[in-house]
């Protein structure tokens, strides 16, 4: 038989038994006069047990040695084997049980599935501050990228954070120096500049405060350099001055 006979009866694709003969599974015969391969009865039988075996789990790698030497049923090693895929089973069923959680959780909070469901909440309130989508996916990214660097020990104090920045009553305010920041540019000026600075600062004291006598902590540490580095590759160069300038004034309130 063809490799198209052979494929429509093991229930494979020709590409298949292809893979098959390039990962050494399943020897390539020789070819006829025509120059076709030509497949017997013995190798419709590999191509069963491989399917078999594939099918309850042994990875593609293993089945060589199980083909040419099969484990009697009932016997230690298959038993051994039999336990070893059993064990792989359970840890994807806890994994797909973990991933369909998040996907819930996920739905709950209207997030979206590249970001962790917990700060849904936040990027949705904040969504429109940006005056465009290049803007949003900068928010975006950072939050993203701070949430992994904090870690999960660090995430729920993050949320806490970015929860009380979108509350009611601190969102309008946030939302109009946010609106400030992503227009300063090459036509901003040094005093503008330090009136914006100076502005956020203010708005962002009551916050900063509340948070202190609540002995919060949010350690960003290992934050720093790569949040440095995506401003650098992102925003503007005046934009990046009014984030240093930011830096250095709530570095200057917390030591006083």
């Amino acid at each position: 038989m063809q490799s198209a006979e052979l494929a429509s009866l093991a229930g494979v694709t020709v590409r298949t038994l292809r893979h098959y003969h390039q990962i050494g599974i399943l020897p390539e015969p020789e070819r006829a006069a025509n120059g076709y391969r030509r497949y017997g009865v013995h190798d419709l039988i590999r191509v069963l047990k491989i399917r078999r075996l594939i099918a309850v789990g042994v990875p593609l790698e293993e089945t060589p040695r199980l083909l040419d030497e099969p484990l009697a049923g009932g016997s230690l090693e298959a038993d051994a084997l039999l336990d070893r895929l059993e064990a792989e089973l359970m840890s994807q069923e806890v994994r797909i049980a973990a991933q369909r959680a998040v996907i819930r959780r996920l739905r709950g909070e209207s997030g979206a599935p590249d970001i962790p469901p917990e700060l849904g909440r936040f990027l949705r309130a904040i969504s429109g501050i940006a005056p465009s989508r290049e803007m949003e996916r900068i928010d975006r990214d950072q939050t993203v990228l701070l949430a992994h660097l904090v870690g999960e020990s660090g995430l729920p104090q993050l949320v806490g954070f970015l929860e009380r920045l979108s509350a009611p009553d601190v969102l309008p305010t946030l939302t109009d120096v946010a609106s400030r920041f992503y227009h300063l540019g090459q036509h901003t000026s040094e005093a503008q500049l330090d009136e914006f600075v100076e502005d956020l600062v203010t708005s962002l004291d009551p916050v900063l405060r509340s948070l202190a006598e609540e002995d919060f902590a949010l350690d960003l540490s290992n934050a720093t350099s790569l949040l440095a580095e995506y401003s650098a590759t992102t925003l503007a160069p005046m934009q990046q001055r009014a984030l240093a300038k930011i830096g250095e004034r709530l570095d200057t309130s917390s030591e006083n």
